[in-house]
């Protein structure tokens, strides 16, 4: 079974290196990409970094490879990439796995089925204002490749995405090294430009219906960026899905955290 995933901010298929060899050793056959402008991959020539522009990369992926569909697995952006390529490409994906909270963006018949809007975000989500409205005067700020990593860093730390001391400091010096170039950083930073509608899209996104494919959802109790009434929001995104299930222990960055039961439950869920 052909299997994709798909990373996510702040990123690189680094994330993965703890699940692609034990996939493939249960039978699939597994790729984990950088995404455009993310790690080893090339910058977008045109200058796109929206769900279609990725999505395009990605199923041209899966042309190169002979895959008529996949599963696809995915984390934080990943997730919502992954879920615009099940309602943009359905034919291309077979299931999805996602590993976080993110799902379709269907506020009116969330708010239609009684579930109350969400709660302000914290304050440790400054962070999307300045990415997403002064990218250029933060990668400025942020002037030498120590400074950049660190930020980076703080992903992993303070600002609570993840359990204290989840990583290590082999682990962010890994993690964070694609960082240290400034291009890399400004990249990454496409994305809140897209969601603070700074950036153009390339064609409209297709995150505005529910998913119809089967999906897994797992996310990690151990974060401050789990939103509000979850399980009745996800019966209403993923009408096929199963879960979500809360996985204690881990945080947002699930398949570093918890590789072994992240591996055991796609495993499990493809029935492969």
């Amino acid at each position: 079974m052909p299997l994709l995933l798909v990373h996510g901010f702040p990123c690189t298929s680094g994330i993965w290196s703890h699940n692609l060899i034990p996939l493939a050793e249960a039978g699939f056959d597994v790729v984990a990409p950088d995404l455009r402008g993310y790690g080893d991959s090339d910058f977008a020539p045109d200058e796109y970094y929206d769900f279609n522009a990725f999505n395009t990369d990605l199923t041209g992926l899966l042309d190169a490879l002979g895959w008529e569909k996949a599963v696809v697995a995915g984390h934080d952006l990943g997730a919502m990439i992954a879920i615009d390529m099940a309602n943009r490409h359905p034919d291309r994906v077979d299931s999805l796995v996602i590993l976080d909270d993110s799902m379709p963006d269907l506020d009116e018949a969330f708010t239609a089925a009684g579930i109350p809007a969400g709660r302000p975000k914290p304050a440790v989500y400054d962070y999307q204002r300045r990415q997403g409205l002064h990218a250029d005067a933060l990668v400025a700020e942020l002037d030498t490749p120590e400074r950049r990593r660190r930020y980076v860093g703080e992903f992993f730390g303070h600002r609570m995405w993840c359990p204290p001391d989840a990583f290590d400091q082999d682990d962010l010096a890994f993690l964070t090294e694609p960082y240290g170039d400034a291009a890399r950083l400004r990249a990454s930073f496409a994305d809140y430009e897209v969601v603070m509608g700074t950036r153009k899209l390339s064609a409209p996104e297709m995150i505005d219906r529910p998913v119809q494919q089967r999906t897994l959802i797992l996310i990690g109790a151990d974060q401050v960026t789990i939103g509000d009434h979850l399980e009745e929001k996800c019966a209403i995104a993923f009408p096929a899905g199963v879960g979500p299930f809360w996985v204690k222990g881990a945080g947002h960055f699930m398949p570093w955290e918890r590789p072994e039961l992240v591996n055991r439950s796609i495993i499990a869920f493809c029935g492969r």
